[in-house]
């Protein structure tokens, strides 16, 4: 069995080793084992290593938010109950004793089933039930995880009581304690596989997460934790695997492989770093990529020093795809080596949920099902994000309005107080809907799918008028007299939707003829021209404040208050408290798209 955090730091601070080590798994035969005699004569093995990434609470091919089967328009599946079918089919095929099956993160948040078990009914709480996350991968027999940077949104005591309920080991080598720089996670994981006639094959697997977790968590994790660079990192444990006799080295990466950083420079380690790691760390046979939600079957990269080849590998996010990642070894000279890897993809909607897990999940999921449809309120007609992202929504004004509130509130009898409140927001679904009608959380949820928290800072006006022509550069640049197309209008240079904001409060034009970075026009305060010396608090979520999206000053200028309630649960709170939603509570036009002073809509 994997060891423990505490039985690794035990056995960390007596052999200063810093091993988890599984048992030893004895192929059946040498046919099974891939064992056989080379070209040569040698002795061969081959080893098949299955990953998982990103798979925010996803068990069920199910959408909380539509109440209904997920369902896409390139027919995607989602959920841990079609991967542990896949699971199955490659261990029947290559013998479960030649397989190990890992995960690079992001494992304990994003769907209303990892909130419910963090928040409604904690898996922290006396008694408190096993996070359904926790249940289903130890049922599909996980070996090792690697730490995502969304498993700390809950705070430590969650995660560590996720990491208890686990059989198997958190991994995160650049995870260490603040103070002593000694790491607070198992670094890797060993397992050895035993080769009829032949010396036995230790695999070790290094985990790595990603360093922005010191920024967007920074409420949960300063002066306690800290997260140096992927590259030093590898560097540093690699050759210690290595000399422990590991025979494959796979890492396992909560970090993206474009060598970019959502937050710029302010941190001096790269987000996205896999590829990084591959090109700079010899020895590394294969990398499962993480974090960035994008697919890539194979990635080969050659590594500067020994001119190998490292096979990188990321499975679509939610449980879309499952990495297979082949190794070929041949025994040689007393030692064996790797000779070949090959990477690929396997869809989970090729196959059905695996009935083990639904049945093992049933009661869990229908608890959730039952909390998200719960009626909190009555909408006097149906708002939408549909065309948020160019036109002022009202939706998203919703939530500029409850923010606003809160901080109002929270900073009642405060020396802040007179200080007028203003808010950001950012259309993050495009397919958000609360219908006239009853409304339900499962309504409001989808309108704030990230379990952000909500701080005050405290801005003047230049700062907010260099943070909204920041945000401005998320439009393209479209001539006066050109056609407008919506679909082409927004996501400049690849940046998402949740790094556009609005700010309430300010009425200003965003003239898209312009270059970027002189787009804001039109910008007042109180009818008037916004003075840039004057002060103002500022409702932001936690992602925004620690610097998630690199926009200006937010970061680094004084906060004020901050709360670890999500965002979600104060819009839930706002509602049921009023009764009825209506517009004309909370909506303004503030912004507009122009071109040359003429306005696009």
């Amino acid at each position: 069995m994997p060891l423990n955090r505490r039985k690794f730091l035990k056995k960390s601070a007596v052999t200063g080793a810093g091993v988890a080590i599984a048992g030893a798994a004895a192929a059946p035969a040498a046919a099974a084992a891939g064992g056989g005699k080379g070209a040569k004569g040698g002795k061969r093995y081959s080893l098949t290593v299955l990953g998982t990434t990103d798979l925010h609470g996803r068990v069920f091919n199910w959408d909380y938010f539509k109440d209904a089967d997920y369902a896409d328009a390139a027919g995607n599946t989602q959920g841990l109950a079609r991967i542990s079918t896949l699971v199955n089919q490659v261990r029947a095929e290559k013998g479960r004793r030649n397989t190990l099956l890992l995960d690079a993160g992001d494992t304990i948040q994003g769907t209303p089933l990892t909130y419910y078990y963090a928040k409604v009914d904690p898996i922290t709480a006396e008694g408190g039930p096993v996070h359904p996350m926790a249940q289903a991968m130890n049922a599909i027999g996980y070996d090792a995880v690697a730490l995502g940077n969304h498993e700390f949104n809950y705070g430590i005591e969650t995660l560590r009581k996720f990491e208890e309920q686990c059989d198997f080991p958190l991994l995160g080598a650049n995870a260490v304690d603040a103070k002593t720089l000694k790491p607070a996670f198992p670094p890797y994981f060993m397992k050895t596989f035993r080769v009829p006639g032949a010396r036995p094959v230790k695999v070790a697997v290094l985990g790595l997460t990603n360093p922005g977790i010191a920024i967007w968590d920074k409420a949960y994790v300063q002066g306690k934790l800290a997260f140096p660079g992927l590259e030093e990192q590898a560097a540093k444990w690699v050759p210690r695997l290595k000399s422990m006799g590991a025979d494959v080295v796979v890492v396992s990466a909560h970090s993206g492989s474009s060598g970019t950083s959502s937050y710029g420079d302010q941190l001096p380690h790269v987000e996205n770093a896999a590829a990084n790691v591959a090109r700079l760390v010899p020895d590394i046979d294969a990398i499962l990529v993480g974090h960035a939600h994008v697919e890539i079957p194979e990635l080969r990269v050659t590594n500067d020093r020994t001119g190998k080849t490292v096979v990188l590998s990321e499975p679509l996010a939610y449980a879309q795809r499952m990495s297979v990642f082949d190794f070929e070894l041949v025994f040689a000279k007393g030692r064996w080596s790797v000779e070949s890897v090959s990477a690929k993809v396997l869809n989970s909607n090729t196959v059905e949920d695996d009935p083990k897990i639904t049945k093992l999940l049933a009661d869990e999921h229908a608890k959730v099902v039952e909390y998200v449809n719960q009626v909190v309120g009555t909408a006097t007609e149906t708002l939408t994000t549909v065309e948020a992202r160019y036109k002022d929504a009202p939706i998203i004004d919703l939530i500029t309005k409850v923010q606003e509130d809160v901080v109002r509130e929270a900073l009642a009898g405060t020396e802040y107080a007179a200080l007028p409140v203003i808010a950001q927001a950012s259309p993050f679904s495009r397919t958000s809907e609360i219908p006239a009608g009853e409304v339900t959380i499962r309504d409001l949820s989808s309108l704030y799918v990230y379990d952000n928290t909500l701080v005050a800072k405290l801005m003047t006006g230049a700062q907010l008028r260099a943070y909204l022509e920041y945000s401005a550069e998320y439009f393209v640049r479209t001539a006066a007299g050109a056609a407008v197309d919506v679909s082409q209008l927004t996501n400049a240079n690849g940046r998402p939707d949740y790094n556009y904001d609005y700010v309430s409060g300010l009425s200003y034009d965003i003239d898209i003829a312009q270059a970027a970075g002189s787009r804001i026009r039109n910008l007042t305060y109180g009818g008037v021209a916004l003075d840039d010396a004057q002060q103002f608090v500022f409702a932001v979520n936690n992602y925004r404040a620690n610097g998630g999206g690199a926009f200006p000053h937010v970061a680094s200028v004084p906060e004020l208050w901050s709360e670890s309630t999500e965002i979600r649960t104060r819009i839930a709170e706002w509602v049921t408290a009023k009764g009825v939603l209506d517009p004309e509570d909370f909506a303004s036009v503030d912004w507009r798209l122009t071109r040359d002073g003429t306005p696009v809509f």
